[in-house]
């Protein structure tokens, strides 16, 4: 990609510049959301020079046409309904900035369709299965090393919470209030919300600040809640191991990481008798649309049972 967009002619690459600019600046969107818009942006205007053959080729070039023959490129080098549902999104998003910084005359973004995506039901723990994890990660934190104190509330937080693995890296001291056992969490597109979490987590998050995190810290660590074993700000990559050591040692458990806890957490709160809009706002999501997609979990969890034993199935 970056070969690419060094040959993009002069006005492209500036186009391209200015928008990277947009949705870090403006838009607040994560580095790994700007890195993917930016590249489906970059092969979308060097496929528009490719195939106008002008080394002089400007955004205004870009129509409905193009657009489409580009996507058709994405399908028959083998892209699935997934990356072509996100290309397509990451070009509207591009189309619709280009028109209001005046690039475009008029918008083909909303013209341009592409595959929905298709959903599958994400592995999840049942919630024998989850305790499970929760006692197999307190195991090394009874011990008192720093580390398992670390991992273990960490653990504990996302499960109880059902929060990101980005939104728990960014977590500060000051975000956490433990009278009234909430987080103050910094979601996507910046949008904050209030999660609760329960009497474990809370247990587990005053071990780790009296015992694990003054260990760890150095004189140079942040206001980080969760510190690497350096002393820096925890890694998402970290977490992603603790959660699947623990995971790991349960008998039976799907391979998960930290979105394996979420999409567990979601399943739970509604089995438990949560309401979807709740459950929405806890989460985080957007739309009610994303949320809906544990509804067809549970359902389906339902209908194994109701198969394995009813007499009638």
């Amino acid at each position: 990609m970056r070969a690419a967009r060094r040959n993009l002619p002069e006005p492209l690459g500036v186009a391209v510049a200015q928008f990277e600019h947009h949705l870090r600046w403006e838009r607040d969107l994560s580095g790994h959301t700007i890195r993917a818009y930016v590249g489906d942006v970059v092969w979308l205007l060097d496929h528009l020079q490719r195939s106008t053959g002008d080394d002089g080729a400007t955004v205004q070039e870009l129509d409905i046409t193009v657009l489409r023959e580009w996507l058709a490129t994405q399908h028959s080098g083998g892209a699935g309904r997934t990356t072509l549902a996100r290309r397509t999104a990451s070009i509207r998003t591009f189309t619709a900035w280009a028109m209001r910084a005046g690039l475009l005359v008029e918008d083909p973004g909303p013209r341009l369709s592409a595959p929905r995506k298709q959903r599958t039901l994400p592995p999840i723990l049942r919630k024998e299965q989850a305790g499970s994890a929760m006692e197999a990660s307190e195991v090394g934190a009874q011990q008192g090393d720093p580390v398992a104190l670390r991992d273990h509330a960490v653990l504990e937080l996302l499960y109880a919470t059902g929060m990101r693995v980005s939104e728990l890296c960014r977590l500060d001291l000051d975000h956490l209030d433990h009278d009234r056992r909430v987080v103050h969490v910094r979601g996507k597109g910046d949008r904050e919300r209030v999660v609760p979490f329960g009497v474990p987590a809370d247990r587990a998050l005053e071990r780790w600040l009296s015992q694990g995190r003054p260990a760890l810290a150095t004189a140079t660590s942040t206001t980080a809640l969760f510190l690497g074993a350096r002393g820096g700000r925890l890694d998402p990559r970290t977490v992603r191991r603790a959660v699947h050591d623990a995971v790991g040692a349960v008998a039976g458990a799907a391979d998960m990481g930290p979105h394996g806890l979420r999409h567990s957490a979601a399943t739970h709160l509604l089995e438990g008798g949560a309401d979807l809009r709740s459950v929405q706002e806890l989460l985080g999501h957007a739309t009610l649309s994303s949320t809906q997609l544990y509804t067809h979990v549970t359902v389906e969890r339902l209908k194994a049972i109701h198969d394995r034993t009813h007499p009638r199935s």
